[in-house]
């Protein structure tokens, strides 16, 4: 222990064994030793004390849109790290779209990587992108370091990253299969969509109508059916349908190699609380009724839901207009996914453990970040401080994403980060961030 430089101590540390007191070790941006909570503090090391505020490992999340370069004025590096950062964040990955160019080609990603390397005040990776006609870009993005390949099975809302058909589709996954990659896909199928009522207009229930369960059930259906056929591995973005449950579980118990993913948005919020006109609440796939939450949240409760990340999608002030049909889609949460699920997870009998298994350990293991994700020997010491019991209400302007719009403004949530850690530094102290200390991060070589 003569090697460490720092010790975390609380009576509330989370590892995979539970919760307890500790002393966690720090040397060399690595935890060294979690030790018992009166240990001994080897000599020269700094001890940092939060009592009986909570001490997590920091969060991993794996849905996020920068949208840097191109639409800077959406959102950038320097601020959703910084949201991300006062949120308890320390490791994103982004997203393939929304930025220009989208990164479906390695001189697109190298462009990427080159913004973001003195913007990331957390650790950061980046998603490729299958999109009609760059089959032959997925290796070289591949052996570049992506996390994996999201494609959209309907239109993604901006066009320089059209969806891909069902032929598209195979094409594309039976390559990234012949190399073990992993695709992520928004499903969503066009034609249940087409079929479906317009959207247009203030009232919400208009826009629901438009995205039916039924459009991410046979998506998701034929997914399946086709990573079965191609024995690939694909994970499901953005859960909305609460009815595509059974037959995920089904699946998986075959062997399909099926994740899936949810949102805070479709978890703490509801259809039947959403006002007319109020599009910060509009995203697609859409939030669904308190019955359909009320089954997502048993799909967490039994494994068949694997993460809670945030998408985060925000735009400009001036595209959130009051029409459903024509407003943006997209949810700014960064900043506050850790509050806003702790407060419904209290609610409902879950414990902080289950929220970090959700938020953290899990979307780790799904991108193969094996430095990330949990407080044991071996790992960055990447943490969060939360105080949990305390709460706090929601005023956009004091969010550190660009644009202010948040669907959460003046909710009530439990849940106070008072710091976050990477790799052993303080970057968020509660009331001000470092200058960027984050790493860009490529994918797990075998």
């Amino acid at each position: 222990m003569s090697e460490t430089e720092l010790v975390l101590r609380s009576t509330r540390v989370i590892t995979p064994e539970g919760t307890r007191a500790a002393s966690v070790a720090v040397s060399g941006g690595k935890i060294a030793a979690v030790l018992p909570h009166d240990a001994e503090v080897p000599a020269g090391a700094r001890v940092e004390d939060f009592g009986d505020d909570v001490l997590l490992p920091g969060l991993v999340d794996t849905h996020v849109h920068v949208n840097d370069p191109g639409r800077t004025h959406w959102e950038g590096f320097w601020t959703a790290t910084r949201a991300a950062a006062a949120g308890g964040i320390t490791t994103l990955v982004d997203m393939p779209l929304n930025s220009l160019p989208p990164t479906t080609t390695t001189e697109n990603l190298e462009i990427k990587r080159e913004v973001a390397r003195s913007k990331a005040h957390i650790d950061v990776g980046f998603w490729g992108g299958a999109i009609p006609g760059n089959v032959k870009d997925l290796r070289p993005l591949h052996e570049a370091g992506v996390f994996g390949f999201k494609c959209f099975l309907s239109p993604s809302g901006v066009e320089e990253f059209p969806e891909v058909d069902r032929e598209q589709l195979a094409a594309a996954l039976g390559e990234i299969a012949g190399f073990g990659g992993l695709l992520i896909v928004h499903a969503e199928d066009p034609g249940h969509l087409a079929a479906a009522p317009e959207a247009h207009g203030p009232k919400y229930a208009d826009f629901l109508a438009s995205r039916p369960r039924s459009s991410e059930n046979e998506a998701i259906a034929a997914l399946i059916e086709l990573a079965r056929k191609l024995d690939a591995r694909v994970h499901v973005l953005h859960l909305s349908s609460s009815d595509a449950l059974p037959m995920i579980a089904a699946a998986r118990a075959d062997g399909v190699k099926i994740t899936v993913e949810t949102c805070p948005h479709f978890l703490t919020l509801t259809a039947e609380e959403i006002p007319d006109g109020a599009t910060e609440f509009k995203c697609c796939p859409p939030i669904r009724e308190a019955g359909n939450q009320d089954a997502l949240w048993q799909g967490l409760a039994d494994g068949t839901i694997d993460c809670i990340v945030s998408d985060h999608s925000p735009s400009t002030a001036d595209l959130k207009t009051p029409d459903f049909g024509s407003a943006w889609g997209g949810i700014s949460s960064l900043q506050l996914g850790l509050p806003a699920i702790w407060t419904a997870a209290r609610e409902r009998g879950h414990s902080l453990e289950d929220v970090v298994r959700w938020m953290s350990a899990a979307p780790a293991d799904l991108v193969g970040l094996g430095s990330k994700g949990a407080i044991e020997p071996g790992r960055d010491a990447d943490f969060a401080v939360l105080a949990p019991d305390e709460t706090f209400t929601v005023d956009p302007v004091e969010l550190q994403h660009r644009n202010k719009i948040t669907a959460y403004a003046g909710k009530t949530l439990y849940g106070v980060v008072r710091s976050t850690w990477l790799r052993g530094q303080r970057i968020n102290d509660g009331t001000t961030l470092t200058e960027p200390l984050g790493e860009l991060l490529e994918r797990p070589r075998a």
